[in-house]
């Protein structure tokens, strides 16, 4: 036992003790560099992913959705070459910036060769205050006005904006709009289409022709979205005849569960070829323009006379909002040929018949 201790000491310190002392050397020196390399290139990636991408001179439409994440905005600004990396280096270089919850959903114009502390500067600085003048445009209202103290939309437009009323009734009866498929130019007007809502618009450089495309801007986007056109096929009429009959909907119905009631008495005497008879048609060109019809005025001749003459009237004789375009879209399904105004069944309900006979019972017993 004596003898065997010192001859194991001596193994340690012979050739195969120093060889494993190498070999672990190599291996701690191996690591460290490894070690060594990958952080300088972690460093040099990092500072890197701090440049901007060369200058091209081109700007980028940028859009932020409301909701958007700092991450979602780093991949985005990644993906349309806006900065060099996205992902975790992306994500840290933005935190860097204490901004990266401040940031507001739009549109941004973003110039290739930003920095990213410019970009973030410029996406989370809220735009300036733009002066705007509010106009609210209720429905059934036609574009001129023919009587005094008639409430029209040109009179709406001048009174909100400080818009001459003259020069927007004029303008938009001009023929120069159309809106394909709904509005045509044969048209001659843009009656009927001057959606009626409540706009937030710039008030510097404020024009009438401006309001004008605005209103017919958002007529577009609800006659899409009721699918105007494809309704309109389907009922065998043009978009345009079917705001014909949305507006005298909107001229007749006082209540909304008249509506679709309303629009089918229009199609089930279309269908007949029986005349409307709907007096707001021809108060729409009042033979003695004061908002009365009296009995010459009945039998007066026009174009819009609904009792002398079957058919559609040539143009819309108001603007409907989007309850009556739906109504003119979908009719109830009813045999329903009359309606009279019955003030025993409510404040502006109709009571409706199929026969003329019932018809005249509803009258005498609505109207006394």
């Amino acid at each position: 036992m004596d003898t065997a201790t010192p001859h194991a000491a001596m193994d340690t310190r012979g050739p195969a003790g120093r060889r494993r002392r190498r070999v672990r050397l190599v291996v701690l020196l191996v690591v460290f560099f490894l070690v060594t390399g990958a952080v300088s290139a972690a460093v040099a990636k990092y500072r890197g992913c701090q440049e901007p991408p060369p200058a091209t001179g081109s700007s980028v439409a940028f859009p932020i959705p409301s909701g958007a994440t700092g991450q979602d905005v780093v991949a985005a600004l990644d993906q349309r070459g806006l900065i060099r990396c996205g992902g975790f280096v992306g994500n840290l270089l933005l935190r860097k910036t204490g901004k990266a919850g401040k940031i507001l959903a739009g549109t941004y114009d973003l110039r290739v060769g930003m920095s990213l502390e410019e970009i973030v500067g410029v996406i989370t600085t809220p735009p300036p205050k733009v002066p705007t003048v509010r106009l609210t445009v209720p429905e059934g209202l036609r574009i001129s006005t023919t009587y005094p103290g008639e409430r029209s939309i040109s009179s709406v437009v001048a009174d909100q904006t400080g818009l001459s009323a003259k020069a927007f009734a004029s303008l938009a009866d001009s023929g120069r709009y159309r809106l394909p498929p709904f509005l045509p130019r044969r048209a001659g007007t843009a009656e009927g289409f001057l959606f009626p809502d409540t706009y937030q618009l710039v008030k510097k450089g404020l024009t009438a022709d401006g309001v004008i495309r605005r209103m017919l801007s958002q007529f577009k986007t609800e006659a899409q979205s009721l699918d105007l056109a494809g309704g309109a096929e389907r009922l065998g009429f043009s978009p345009y005849q079917v705001v014909i009959v949305a507006s005298m909907i909107e001229r007749e119905a006082q209540v909304e569960s008249d509506r679709s009631k309303i629009a089918s008495v229009i199609y089930n005497r279309l269908a007949h070829g029986m005349s409307l008879g709907i007096d707001a048609t021809l108060l729409y060109d009042d033979p003695t323009p004061d908002g009365k019809l009296s009995t010459s005025d009945l039998t007066t001749d026009t174009a819009y006379n609904s009792r002398l003459n079957a058919g559609l009237p040539p143009t819309p004789i108001a603007s409907p909002g989007a309850a009556s375009l739906d109504a003119a879209l979908h009719p109830a399904d009813t045999g329903y040929l009359y309606y009279v105004l019955c003030p025993p069944d409510g404040d502006g309900v109709h009571r409706f018949a199929t026969t003329y006979a019932e018809h005249l019972r509803n009258i005498k017993q609505c109207l006394g």
